[in-house]
């Protein structure tokens, strides 16, 4: 997967124009609109800003391509959109569901 069909998934799960990105990666439109038009990819300062805002490492971030289909997938790709709160609170349940099987 490009890096801006990366982005573009993510905007997109967020329901987030890349308007909405520039805004939540404290980017210029026309930062983020020179990338698109030129197909160009990011910068890696711009990337990270564009993780942040997505609540993602750049580790998560290139990582999408190498999980599993199916459920497993599933539920690894809407983890990764949680916030450090809700993933810490999804942590704690899990770990308190093993115990009581």
């Amino acid at each position: 997967m490009e890096v801006l069909d990366r982005i573009d998934e993510l905007c997109k799960q967020r329901g987030w124009s890349v308007n909405n990105l520039a805004m939540e990666a404290m980017l210029t439109q026309s930062t983020l609109n020179n990338l698109y038009v030129r197909r160009a990819e990011p910068k890696l300062s711009t990337l990270r800003a564009i993780c942040a805002a997505f609540g993602i490492s750049l580790a998560e971030f290139y990582r999408y391509e190498e999980l599993p289909d199916g459920d497993t997938g599933e539920l690894l790709r809407r983890v990764e959109m949680l916030s450090p709160q809700q993933k810490h609170a999804l942590l704690e349940f899990l770990r308190a569901s093993s115990k009581t099987t």
